[in-house]
């Protein structure tokens, strides 16, 4: 399927006109002429935006995944589609007072695929500057954030959200340059269960895909990106025992029991309060790992240490290096793959 559509794809994408939300619905994966693939703010009845929309002079490297948490509705029409649009708006712009949607690009249930923030699609076409989003604190300016609606925790998106995320994704990698391998999920840079665990463990073969639509073979070791664990309160194991360890390493009292008990997740908003994370909720995700992982030498006989010892016994790790920094804290923990890329926005204003 990915191989039929190299050739066509790219030549719809380019020109901005692929219908990826008629091409999803009909479960083909097959990009037609039908009409545009995006809805512009104009044609789901946005709301203006309360301030000048910032603009930045340069583009994206990465595409953010997430998913809006809401219920996974029956009802996959059009309608349904400009609905959950406006009720985004209205709730950043009302509850969190944002300036407009936070999120550049919604995709409903139904596949169909409309403009979230202002000037988005525009800047899209053009592809040389970027919309600064508020999807997610210091990813709003280097990547693009797409929210797909509804919730993936113990399910899977349906194929017309599927499809049409990767046909998305797919123009916009080839309108901005960016790389298929370059696609991420929310919790990757924040605590957070977004996108959910089963959406979260597609990224995969969503890399895989896009990189087909654009005539490119990507498979194997090489669709999977180097992450952190989500940890959070009701799991045990040795992960959890592992991050028991870290957690006394860093000076807090806890128990060393495997065991992710409310008093754990007590001492592990404190430790993200203490560590400045900007939600403290007791969720171990892509931001408080980084921070909780320090660099362990060898024979320091720290509690980081035991942390690391437990891991490659539960691994079969045969040989530790010497120092263990992030790349190696991956790989014990078994979420190692290609490079992130842990760029982050500009500081200053717009350009």
């Amino acid at each position: 399927m990915a191989g039929g559509l190299a050739v066509g794809g790219l030549s719809l994408l380019n020109q901005g006109t692929a219908a990826a939300g008629t091409a999803a619905a009909s479960g083909t994966g097959a990009l037609t002429e039908a009409g545009p693939d995006i809805v512009p703010c104009a044609g789901w009845g946005a709301r203006p935006n309360s301030r000048v929309v910032p603009v930045w002079n340069q583009r994206p490297v990465k595409i953010l995944v997430h998913h809006t948490a809401s219920p996974n509705q029956a009802n996959t029409s059009r309608g349904a589609a400009d609905a959950l649009a406006r009720s985004i708006q209205n709730y950043h712009m009302d509850a969190r007072g944002w300036l407009d949607t936070g999120q550049h690009f919604t995709i409903s249930r139904g596949g169909f695929v409309l403009e979230g923030r202002h000037r988005s699609l525009e800047l899209l076409n053009a592809g040389r500057q970027q919309v600064e989003g508020a999807h997610c604190t210091g990813q709003n300016v280097v990547a693009v954030g797409i929210e797909n609606e509804g919730i993936y925790i113990d399910v899977d998106p349906p194929p017309a959200l599927w499809n049409a995320l990767r046909d998305t994704c797919a123009r916009i990698c080839a309108q901005y340059g960016i790389r298929p391998t370059e696609l991420y999920g929310h919790r990757d840079f924040k605590n957070t269960i977004c996108p959910g665990d089963r959406l979260y463990g597609m990224l995969p073969r969503l890399r895989g895909e896009v990189a087909g639509v654009l005539g490119q073979r990507l498979e194997g070791e090489e669709t999977r990106k180097a992450s952190w664990p989500l940890v959070r309160p009701g799991d045990s194991g040795t992960t959890v025992l592992a991050v028991q360890h870290l957690l006394r390493d860093a000076g807090h009292d806890v128990e060393a029991d495997g065991t992710y008990s409310p008093g754990m997740a007590t001492t592990v908003r404190r430790f993200q309060e203490r560590t400045e994370a900007e939600e403290p909720n007791g969720i171990i995700g892509g931001e408080s790992w980084p921070v909780l992982a320090r660099t362990v030498h060898r024979g320091e006989r720290s509690e980081a240490e035991q942390a690391v010892d437990l891991l490659a016994e539960e691994r079969e790790v045969e040989s530790v290096p010497d120092v263990v920094e992030h790349p190696e804290w991956q790989m014990l923990l078994g979420t190692s793959g290609r490079s992130t890329d842990t760029s982050t926005d500009p500081v200053g204003p717009p350009r």
